[in-house]
């Protein structure tokens, strides 16, 4: 077996979410204060998921579907509940990353064109803000800004929604080309290809970063933005949803939920130290997510000081900050050309790294599914490629017109949190209860020398799975349709097609479970222990070895 660097794992855990999302939320959630639930969060389900997903990928050295099979085989559709969100999230993924890279392309123009209006895509209502500034002119509250046009206009030229999908939009589909050639030759040849590109794609975005944050705490301004970043107010930490949002930040953030770090510890050796590791990168998760905070709200609090506007004003999160709200910030600089440049590179080897995981959390259990035909030479390279050529012929309609619509039904159904929150919790209580979670204790010290707290043996029977399912039951609760910028609502057919792919995700675990228990042997009761006890060549611990030595002392 090849050995999966902590950098792959590091790649799955640091992705566009630490740089978009959990600052936007930190900001509206009370600031410094909604570090108190995100950290309450971290300890009962972010760091006990991320130990039991990767210690059982590296005891059963098999990936996320296998893996079920040889631990508790009833369980074996959370292994293909995983697979399915992981290719809708390919499929979706790879969009914004061609977004980035146009972005990037433009950034070495000598006027950046997202800077000011007067360009054939603007209209009458776009205003330069930073013109306005500069002459003590007052901002029309019903103006637009050049880099919103640039964006809504001139790259996605968005049409009136998703029924209107309208034409390719090329340059989109050809970044995005680009985007498929680059992950498929980066992982073909497998983890030891991966692992070298991602040495760099995991550590070069931090050198990113830290030129970004070092240029943001530089500006006027950046003060003002970093003190309504952290400013702590109490008050919203008794709205439940608060707490909510910060289960699902950690869900995602972490990469729990749906097997990947199951597959990519499956190459780990027996004796590598997961237990350690656990730590070192959920702490660098979190600490990468705070930074990022700083060099985001650096550059908006600056750009709130060039406006005499509040942070509010200018605040976005996900695609909103890093394709409308830093790039206008970047062309208020000296040398904006030089910042654009390093943002968008931060934002695709950000991006790279979380599709070449998602790519390889699909690839690697499929091909555990049937080894002896899969390992084959050159099968490995056709499995991919029939893979990638399959995603990016459904990434198609997201590169129209109407394709940000598209894209969006895919992000909040296809990969959404109530589905991650529902693997998250029964995962823990498979493994707490039935496998075992003292055995799963015994299993990591054989491992890694170490036994683990009893504190984590708790979080896996009771503590994380009532946080998971509260959590869920809240987002059920909290449904609404799907809408666009609060302005576009999505058609009825929308949600109901939406509602199809998450029970056809979801659905794996009851109806394989279902299919197992039919067509098994014996009675329902025989059929009930059979799959639910692990597989008889799975690795014994030292304990298990200790107790068949007094049993039969000659069978060692």
């Amino acid at each position: 077996m090849e050995l999966v660097n902590c950098e792959e794992v590091e790649g799955n855990i640091v992705g566009l979410g630490n740089v978009w999302r959990f600052p936007y939320l930190c900001y509206r959630n009370g600031g410094g204060a909604f570090l108190v639930p995100y950290v309450v969060v971290v300890v009962t389900c972010g760091i006990p998921l991320f130990l039991l997903e990767s210690a059982m990928g590296q005891y059963t050295q098999q990936a996320s579907i296998t893996c079920w099979e040889k631990l508790c085989p009833i369980a074996q559709g959370i292994g293909y509940t995983g697979v399915i969100m992981r290719v809708y999230n390919c499929m979706s993924y790879i969009v914004i990353l061609a977004w980035a890279l146009l972005y990037l392309c433009f950034s070495f123009y000598a006027k950046l064109p997202w800077a000011s209006c007067g360009h054939t895509w603007n209209t009458e209502t776009c205003e330069d803000f930073n013109a306005l500034n500069k002459y003590n002119q007052t901002i029309n509250t019903n103006s637009t800004s050049p880099a919103t046009e640039f964006w809504e206009r001139r790259v996605l030229a968005i049409s009136g929604g998703i029924e209107e999908l309208g034409s390719v939009r090329w340059e989109i589909l050809l970044c995005a080309i680009a985007m498929w050639v680059i992950c498929y030759f980066c992982i073909w040849k497998g983890v030891k290809s991966t692992g070298k590109v991602v040495y760099f794609t995991a550590t070069f975005p931090y050198v990113m970063l830290l030129v970004l944050l070092i240029r943001g705490l530089t500006l006027p301004g950046a003060l003002q933005g970093i003190v309504y970043y952290l400013k702590p107010d109490l008050t919203p930490l008794l709205d439940p949803q608060v707490w909510m949002e910060a289960v699902t930040q950690v869900i995602f953030s972490f990469g729990v939920g749906g097997g990947l770090l199951a597959s990519l510890c499956s190459y780990n050796p027996y004796n590598n130290n997961c237990y350690r590791n656990c730590f070192w990168l959920c702490l660098l998760n979190a600490a990468t997510s705070l930074v990022a905070g700083f060099a985001v709200f650096s550059v908006l609090g600056f750009m709130a000081h060039e406006y005499n506007v509040g942070i509010a004003e200018v605040a976005e999160s996900g695609p909103g900050l890093a394709f409308i709200a830093y790039p206008q910030a970047v062309a208020m600089m000296p040398l904006p050309q030089l910042w654009a440049i390093c943002f968008f590179i931060m934002i695709i080897l950000l991006g790279l790294d979380s599709q070449f995981v998602m790519m390889e959390g699909v690839i690697m259990p499929v091909i555990d599914l049937a080894p002896t035909v899969l390992r084959r030479p050159g099968r490995r390279e056709l499995l991919l490629l029939v893979f990638s050529l399959f995603c990016f012929s459904m990434s198609i309609l997201m590169v129209t017109e109407g394709g940000i619509y598209v894209l969006q039904v895919f992000d909040y159904y296809g990969t959404n949190a109530s589905s991650k929150l529902f693997l998250s919790s029964l995962q823990c209580l498979i493994m707490g209860w039935i496998f075992g979670a003292e055995r799963m204790c015994d299993v990591i010290e054989d491992m890694t020398g170490v036994r683990p707290s009893r504190f984590f043996s708790f979080c896996w029977r009771y503590l994380t799975p009532l946080v998971c399912t509260v959590s869920l039951i809240g987002a059920l609760a909290n449904y609404k349709p799907l809408t666009f910028n609060r302005t576009y609502t999505y058609p009825g057919w929308v949600n109901v097609l939406g509602w199809m792919m998450t029970l056809s995700s979801g659905l794996a675990v009851p109806v394989l479970a279902v299919y197992l228990l039919c067509t098994g042997k014996g009675s329902l009761k025989q059929r009930c222990i059979h799959l639910c006890q692990c597989a008889d060549d799975l690795p014994l611990t030292r304990k298990q070895r200790e107790e068949l030595s007094k049993l039969t002392p000659d069978a060692l």
